[in-house]
């Protein structure tokens, strides 16, 4: 029989590995934000075009427009996230670092509250801290954390929303937990509309507990909801719906719903599986926790990732669910352990738990001199991730990723050329990426995929789009992926002429000049003079 001395330096040595481990992907992580706050182009395609709605906002501007006018901008998403960016401008200045500044703080507030809350629930420190840093060590996390995109911020509320609701019927604070989670839920709405499946989460949890306060709950969340919705509208002329409603309504294909589902489940196999059992267990033999109906619901928001435009991002719920509410099962197990030998065995099995789920998240860098080692101590080193026009040092455990890799000297200076076209270009650039045309002081025009989704559902006039483009109005055009209406392309490649194509980012950027402006010069003497 092992000693008690034995297995106390067995736990310890499990604890003190475990929790490096967990720190070692918080370190990648933290690394991936500082560089990605030094870069100044669209990392991620639309980044830029969040922060000009925050710019637009700044300005006393709404981004809700019609698509058909110049410049053909509008967002398509709720304020609150452009809305949080607007108090960093004065410091950042039009810099899509003071997004990604939001979204990466957002995911360490998530973290937290998943570690308060199992904290409070379980006590101890050590299930608590991995519950935590769990969530920052998915792929999916790590991947979209630190991106000028809302989808991070909307999970923060959404985490800290359950965190409050969870205690709503504590006797002597009830009330003031029941009110800040509906807060919470509110801004979760209008921060991403997504958030939908943690309000009826949330107030399914209620609902089950007190039917009455449920009721007057839901009431009260509906009309608060319902007035900001009608404000909107009515101040944009009934652009908000149009925009933020209408337009997100895509075509949706199932096998990428399930591709996704399967890719989810392989790479959190061990945090999936103790969230489910942990629901089987209240839905069973216990009571039904908010925790555990919330990461039933979040399921909803993956079962939408097959819509067009959408992806592994809508698995991030999930993830910060099943953190949670494996860390949980994790403290329930302890708990339920009876005898010396049984609490040893659980003890003992709570961190291996999660050394065994470490290597099926694995993500890092594989060159310079700490991850260089490191990924051939792991034996990724040659395993690199292959992009449109590069190949990256960078391995993930997902397969192929177009996020995640840092930047290199040649992305800095494609990025600078590319630029460069743009600072020339006479007159404004149709632009598939909003942080050029921000950084050479000319307005931003289009939001590509937005008047792709407006196109498919017969909601744009693009007559004023191609009439200007048949005039050859703009100085320049921008293309990454060409997600522009099929009749704007077919306009596009009879006025303009390709005259360079760049590679960054792992993307190739093809610019596009007038055909007049060509005359009988090569594209490159044309755009560049006589060098």
């Amino acid at each position: 029989m092992i000693s008690s001395r034995v297995l106390k330096f067995l736990y310890i040595a499990l604890i003190a590995l475990t929790t490096l481990v967990y720190l070692g992907y918080l370190l990648v992580y933290v690394v991936y934000a500082a560089a990605l706050f030094r870069w100044p182009f669209d990392y991620d395609q639309g980044e830029g075009f969040e922060l000009y709605d925050a710019i637009l906002y700044s300005r006393g501007e709404w981004p809700y427009r019609d698509n058909a006018a110049f410049p053909f901008y509008a967002s398509n998403y709720p304020p609150l996230f452009h809305l949080l960016i607007v108090p960093l401008l004065p410091l950042f200045g039009a810099q899509v670092a003071a997004g990604r500044v939001v979204s990466f703080v957002a995911t360490l507030i998530t973290a937290m509250a998943i570690a308060f809350a199992v904290r409070r629930e379980i006590g101890g420190r050590f299930i608590p801290l991995l519950g935590g840093l769990s969530f920052l060590a998915s792929n999916y996390v790590y991947q979209i954390g630190p991106l000028c995109r809302m989808h991070m911020t909307m999970v923060m509320f959404e985490t800290l929303a359950i965190v409050f609701i969870a205690r709503f019927d504590h006797p002597e604070n009830g009330r003031r937990h029941l009110l800040l989670g509906l807060l919470m839920l509110l801004c979760a709405g209008y921060t991403k509309q997504m958030a939908v499946f943690t309000v009826v989460a949330a107030l399914s949890y209620v609902f089950l507990r007190d039917v009455r306060r449920a009721l007057a709950a839901g009431t009260a969340l509906a009309v608060v909801a319902g007035i900001i919705f009608w404000g909107l509208n009515i101040a944009t002329d009934g652009q908000w719906w149009i925009n933020v409603i209408q337009a997100n309504v895509n075509e949706f294909d199932y096998r990428q719903t399930l591709f996704l589902f399967g890719q989810w489940f392989r790479l959190h196999t061990i945090f999936v599986l103790l969230a489910v059992g942990y629901l089987g267990y209240e839905l069973f033999w216990g009571r039904l926790s908010a925790y555990s109906l919330w990461f039933l619901f979040s399921l909803g928001a993956g079962a939408l990732s097959g819509k067009w435009g959408a992806g592994f991002g809508y698995f991030t719920t999930a993830v910060a669910a099943s953190s949670l509410t494996a860390a949980l099962a994790m403290g329930r197990l302890l708990s339920g352990a009876r005898g010396a030998a049984a609490k040893s065995v659980v003890t003992l099995l709570i961190p291996l738990l999660y050394l065994i789920q470490a290597p099926r998240m694995l993500h890092l860098p594989t060159s310079g001199p700490v991850f260089g080692p490191l990924a051939r101590v792991l034996g990724v080193a040659d395993r690199l991730v292959q992009g449109d026009c590069v190949t990256f040092q960078y391995h993930d455990a997902m397969g192929y990723t177009q996020l995640g890799h840092l930047l290199s000297a040649e992305d800095y200076a494609a990025g600078e050329r590319i630029l460069e076209y743009v600072r020339m270009a006479e007159g404004p650039v149709f632009s598939e990426e909003a942080m050029f045309t921000l950084l050479a002081g000319k307005p931003v025009v289009t939001n590509p995929t937005q008047l792709l989704n407006l196109y498919k559902n017969g909601l744009l006039d693009t007559s004023e789009m191609i009439a200007r483009i048949n005039r050859q109005e703009f100085g320049m055009v921008l293309f990454r992926a060409q997600f522009y209406p099929p009749p704007v392309l077919e306009a596009i490649g009879q006025n303009y002429q390709p005259v360079d194509h760049v590679c960054m980012n792992g993307f190739y950027y093809r610019i596009l000049w007038p055909r007049h402006k060509l005359g009988g010069k090569a594209p490159l003497e044309a755009a560049y003079g006589d060098e």
